[in-house]
């Protein structure tokens, strides 16, 4: 037999096996429907940012949102492929200076529904226990930012030292404030207190008055509007700046390009709108990458002038060695 021959038959048998294989592959298998752990790791100078997932909730937008209306919410929605009620992510972030482990935020715990509380296990899932935590600085204490921190009765950072501004304190953490609001806000009063006063009995919570320096390369810098004493987070290594919103906004598909579009959910709408635009500015001026609570996970990325608005940039994914 010929060479030619040869080397065709063998062929023929290599695809008769291959044929059999892939016939038998046919099998059905049970779908797994779960997806990979929620975090997300990238470096900053000397520090390691790990944006950490606390899962994702529906939220009816085209209602929640204000100075807009329903219909122009729902066809910019709808340009980016999107509907409401729309799944928004939660987010927090671990930073590794190499001296102190630092959490901002920490989702909401038990406090908004089953599709939430999943940072503890994502924190783990990073590579960090709870009791490596060193501090935790919140943007501000609505229950999805706060909820994390107690798991029932039990405190989930034993060894973490809590700050948050004092606005915030003076307004969420008051018995009198609690006692005169209106009975469908009086969960955020009862999530706040809940979460925050037992760190406050144990001795490991400080709060701060405005711009204050942390750590060395951690500010809070005021950007009160959405609550009384909402903060952001400007976070400095080797000359490279993340600066953290937590809810500076929400949406991004109506408000990058309307920035004036607020949310039920601020305390004071209209110096919301104005500590957006002025958050949306500097970052797009300056080119510093930037973190947001409710962007799509894992919420970083770089914000540019467009046209009479804002657009965003997601950062573009890389591997860590």
């Amino acid at each position: 037999m010929k060479a030619s021959h040869l080397l065709y038959a063998g062929i023929l048998a290599t695809a008769s096996v291959f044929t059999l294989s892939v016939s038998t592959a046919y099998a059905a298998a049970p779908m797994v429907k779960t997806a990979a752990p929620g975090y997300y790791r990238t470096m900053l100078g000397d520090f390691e940012v790990t944006a950490i997932s606390d899962g994702t909730v529906q939220l009816p937008v085209d209602k929640l949102l204000t100075n807009t209306t329903p219909a122009k919410v729902n066809k910019a929605l709808g340009k980016l492929h999107q509907h409401s009620p729309l799944d928004t992510s939660v987010n927090t972030y671990l930073i590794n200076t190499g001296s102190k482990l630092i959490l901002i935020d920490t989702g909401a715990g038990a406090l908004f529904g089953p599709t939430l509380g999943k940072m503890q296990a994502n924190l783990k899932a990073a590579g960090y226990q709870p009791e490596q935590v060193d501090e935790i600085y919140i943007t501000h204490m609505h229950p999805d930012h706060v909820g994390g921190l107690m798991n029932g009765d039990k405190m989930v950072f034993p060894n973490a030292v809590v700050r948050a501004d004092q606005h915030d304190v003076d307004f969420w953490l008051s018995q009198a404030n609690l006692d005169k609001a209106p009975q469908e806000s009086k969960g955020y009063f009862q999530g706040a207190m809940a979460s925050l006063n037992p760190y406050v009995k144990a001795g490991q919570f400080k709060s701060f008055d405005g711009a204050t320096e942390l750590v060395p390369g951690i500010k809070t810098i005021p950007a009160h509007g959405h609550t009384a004493g909402h903060s952001i987070y400007k976070i400095e290594s080797k000359g490279q700046t993340l600066v953290l919103w937590g809810d500076l906004m929400h949406v991004a598909a109506m408000q990058f390009e309307n920035p004036s579009v607020t949310i039920q959910f601020d305390s004071d709408s209209k110096a919301a709108a104005v500590e957006r635009k002025k958050g949306y500015a500097d970052a797009a001026q300056q080119s510093y990458l930037v973190g947001a609570a409710h962007l799509a996970f894992p919420g970083l990325g770089y914000v540019r002038k467009e046209g009479k608005g804002y657009a965003w940039a997601p950062l573009n994914y890389a591997p860590q060695p």
